[in-house]
């Protein structure tokens, strides 16, 4: 063999889940540059090897093709996710606010504590979210922010006197200042009729200095690499405006040091002027164009605002505007003329119908064929109008939403139109191109595995079980909804999304078997080795050694410094966090400390915490 044909790495002893119909399954890999060179049993790939190869034993661990989410904003994410506490995957209130007041000890003025989404509050074994009071009682003087999904902000006294609400404060459009009894802001913001408010109020706080955004970002790409994630398609989003907010991911993609591959969207960000917004961007920049790390995918999630509703389940279905249809027009023209594929949010049926409505009048002046456009949502689209979608060769990409929000949807419109939110197998047996996705970082968690458990056991984060289990998918096609069917919306068939020869070289090894786990611990799976394009990006426990070093996070008071991201459900903090911080007692009563870390190390239940801490003798007021 000759050294241009050698492998530069091997990983062997692995069950590896290859996605390819004819070859299912493999022992054993061989990677050349960014490519699998060899896929197969480990008495064929071996060989391939000498000396100087590296060779990896997974030990019999399952591998996976990396995961791609098909609508995430992570480029948006990526400037923030330092400045940001997570309460994504906490279990109770309680543990939350013990976080919540220890970064508060650590957060010099005038920055806040943001929690910006990403959790529900079925997810708390409370039920509940903090009062404001229970705010103003751990931060007096710290400005907090916790967003809950995009129905309604808490502020803490000390934000509402930073960004400047008081009793003489207009009411904002798109949202409601709720105001006690002599007109003073309460702290509570509501998204009604959309998330306006709530975004313009986030945007009030500081922001990261360049430097520390392209840190911030590196942080995030790490920790989705964890999570097993290779490639994103990036829905664009509010206040993420395109070139300027696009500069710390360019220069991270210049300087190399992109570990996930991302095909971004743009998103107007002018109301009424949308279609200038598209024009000016189809004379810059062209779908397709860059490389296989990072690429322009098209136009949306918001393509004009008139046509875009919104998810708030707690809240009744909006009615778009009359001008939908004629605003809405004269984009999709100039994005047909000029091959640009698009995606629009859509959550409710009665917007998708009529969306198609201008789709079906375009397409009969103008050819669709080649271009892939597709709706995001569709909670409640019914079955003629996925026919309409087949017919014009459309796509759908699904989130999961109603892990978070299922029991709101419930509580107004019942169980049973609950079960077809969205009908998944209904689009896959009508032909229809499907994929899946997190919507995060505000609306859910950009845990993948928190999807993968929502559509495989149907169940949201507070217990409640939403499909029949003829409704269900299988483990297998629940996965290819992650992997290869996602390549089809950033155009990139056959490339990535398999691991089969001649395909991009993107796998995670996983902590336990997604393929044989209980249903209710997929969500706790995470990577312990994850691989882009032939190169390690991420490793943890046995394969520790083999991550790439990362500066630490950027500024010294981050929350990603103590806790890290998704929250595991039965440990205080993630796998390589300070566990001597998990406690709120270690400022109090210091003595326990690695007491406490220790049994959170040997993954005490949250339900039993109170009783072994007093066991201790621990009077910590979080426990």
């Amino acid at each position: 063999m000759s050294p241009s044909d050698k492998p530069d790495l091997i990983l062997v002893n692995g069950r590896f889940t290859t996605l390819n119909p004819q070859q299912p399954q493999a022992e054993a890999i061989a990677i050349r540059g960014d490519r699998f060179l060899a896929v197969g049993s480990k008495q064929d790939v071996m060989p391939l090897g000498d000396n100087s190869v590296t060779v990896i034993d997974l030990g019999g661990r399952r591998v996976i093709p990396g995961l791609i989410d098909s609508h995430m904003h992570i480029i948006r994410g990526g400037l923030n996710y330092n400045m940001e506490l997570r309460w994504d995957g906490v279990g109770s209130l309680a543990d939350a606010m013990r976080m919540l007041k220890d970064q508060v000890s650590r957060t010099p003025a005038p920055q806040w504590v943001r929690v910006v989404g990403g959790f529900t509050e079925h997810q708390f074994v409370e039920k509940r979210l903090p009062t404001i009071e229970e705010l103003n009682a751990v931060a007096p003087d710290t400005p907090v922010f916790v967003l809950h999904l995009y129905d309604r902000a808490l502020l803490n006294g000390a934000a509402l006197r930073a960004v400047g609400y008081n009793k003489d404060t207009p009411e904002p459009p798109g949202g409601e200042i709720v105001r006690d009894a002599q007109g003073n802001p309460t702290g509570l913001l509501l998204a009604q009729p959309n998330a306006t408010i709530l975004y313009a109020t986030l945007a009030r706080g500081p922001k990261l200095p360049p430097e520390y955004q392209k840190n911030s970002t590196r942080h995030f790409m790490r920790e989705v690499n964890r999570l097993g994630v290779t490639g994103v398609i990036d829905a664009g989003g509010g206040y993420q405006n395109y070139p300027d907010d696009y500069a710390v991911i360019e220069e991270l993609h210049k300087e190399g040091l992109l570990t996930v591959r991302l095909a971004y969207n743009l998103f107007t960000q002018k109301p009424k002027d949308e279609l200038n917004d598209f024009r000016t961007w189809a004379a810059m920049v062209k779908p397709g164009q860059g490389d296989d790390l990072y690429r322009q995918n098209g136009a949306g999630e918001m393509l004009v605002y008139t046509a875009a509703d919104f998810e708030d389940f707690r809240v009744a279905r909006p009615e778009m505007p009359a001008s939908m249809e004629a605003d809405l027009e004269p984009v999709i023209r100039l994005l047909v003329e000029n091959r640009w594929p698009w995606r629009l949010h859509a959550t409710y049926d009665e917007t998708i119908s009529r969306a198609l409505d201008v789709y079906e009048k375009v397409a009969r002046d103008m050819p669709l064929d080649g271009l892939h456009w597709f709706f995001d949502h569709a909670e409640t689209i019914t079955d003629r109008n996925m026919d309409r979608i087949a017919a014009l060769g459309g796509g759908i990409a699904v989130q999961h939403r109603m892990a978070y929000q299922g029991e709101y949807f419930v509580e107004r419109y019942g169980a049973k139109p609950a079960e077809r939110t969205p009908p998944i197998k209904q689009m896959l047996e009508r032909g229809i191109k499907v994929g899946a996705g997190t919507d995060a970082t505000r609306v859910a968690s950009y845990n993948p595995w928190v999807s993968l458990s929502w559509l495989t056991t149907g169940k949201t984060l507070g217990g409640l079980s939403l499909y029949p289990q003829a409704s269900l998918l299988d483990r297998e096609t629940a996965l290819r909804l992650w992997t290869e069917a996602n390549t089809w919306f950033s155009n990139e068939e056959g490339k990535k999304g398999r691991i089969a020869v001649g395909q991009l070289a993107d796998l995670a090894v996983l902590s336990s078997d997604y393929l044989t786990v209980p249903g209710d611990e997929i969500r706790d799976i995470t990577s312990v080795l994850t691989v882009l394009g032939g190169k390690v990006v991420y490793g943890d426990g046995d394969f520790g050694k083999l991550s790439p070093e990362i500066p630490p996070a950027m500024p010294d008071w981050s929350p990603v410094r103590t806790y890290g991201g998704y929250q595991a459900r039965r440990q205080g903090v993630q796998s390589g966090a300070a566990l001597s911080v998990t406690c709120g007692c270690t400022n109090r009563c210091g003595v326990h400390g690695h007491a406490h870390a220790a049994a959170w190390a040997a993954q005490v239940p949250v339900a039993d915490h109170r009783q072994f801490w007093g066991a201790l003798g621990c009077s910590c007021w979080a426990f």
